[in-house]
This record gives structure tokens, C-alpha cells and sequence, in this order.
């Protein structure tokens, strides 16, 4: 009867581990999500969430934050390129929100309930599958 409780327990675990896991993966948003910035989409929701998630990487780094307020403008723009410098390169410092800076955006803070796993920003921000 113990040996019978033991692997239960150990199947038990097993479970957790592979549970939590599987939720510790990196943040995942729509692929079919718009891209934003100039040329693309530049208000609504998905603004406000690069808008609110690029505020944690300038707060982070000891900069002023911009305003979240769902529209694109001169200072949304110049902290995404600010963002892309550092993370993906001056080559890549466009400005415009796609699946790679999307990702690396939904991923900076992964404490963030916008950004998390069950973040409310995933369904807006550009991502790879």
C-alpha cells in the first residue's frame, strides 16, 4: 500500500513539473495581429500596449516614459526605436512593431499582466507563431 502511495505522489509531481513547464514558455501572441506603427496601424489597442510595455523597459533603464494613450505619435515611435536599438540592433531600428519586436516587447517583462501569460496585450502585439 505505501509503494502504491509513493508513485502516486511521484506521478503526482511528475504533473506539476510538466504543468509548469508548459506555462513557462515564452509569451505568444497572435500572428495575425496588425503591425504598428507609421505606415501601419497607429491607434487603438495594440498602440496602448506597445505604448504600456515599452514603459517598462524605459522605466527600467532610468528614462521618461511616454504617454499611454493609443495613438502613434513622435515619442511611441522614438521609444520603439529606442527599444529596437538595444534588443535587436541598429540595423532593425525601424520603429515599426512587428513579430520580432513584439515578441521581445511581450517578453521584457514577463510580470506584467498586460505581458504574461495570460497577458491582455498577446491578442494585440505582432508575434511569431
Amino acid at each position: 500500500m505505501l509503494k502504491k502511495s509513493i508513485r502516486r505522489g511521484l506521478v503526482a509531481a511528475a504533473a506539476l513539473t510538466l504543468s509548469t513547464a508548459a506555462l513557462a514558455g515564452t509569451a505568444q501572441a497572435s500572428t495575425g495581429a496588425a503591425w504598428l506603427g507609421y505606415g501601419h496601424t497607429t491607434s487603438g489597442t495594440g498602440v496602448w500596449c506597445v505604448q504600456h510595455l515599452v514603459n517598462d523597459y524605459l522605466r527600467a533603464s532610468g528614462q521618461a516614459t511616454i504617454s499611454e494613450d493609443s495613438q502613434w505619435g513622435p515619442r511611441t515611435d522614438g521609444a520603439v526605436r529606442n527599444f529596437q536599438q538595444v534588443f535587436l540592433g541598429s540595423s532593425q531600428a525601424d520603429g515599426v512593431v512587428g513579430p520580432a519586436t513584439g515578441s521581445k516587447l511581450l517578453n521584457y517583462d514577463w510580470t506584467d499582466s498586460a505581458a504574461g501569460p495570460n497577458g491582455s496585450c498577446q491578442p494585440f502585439v505582432p508575434t511569431y507563431s
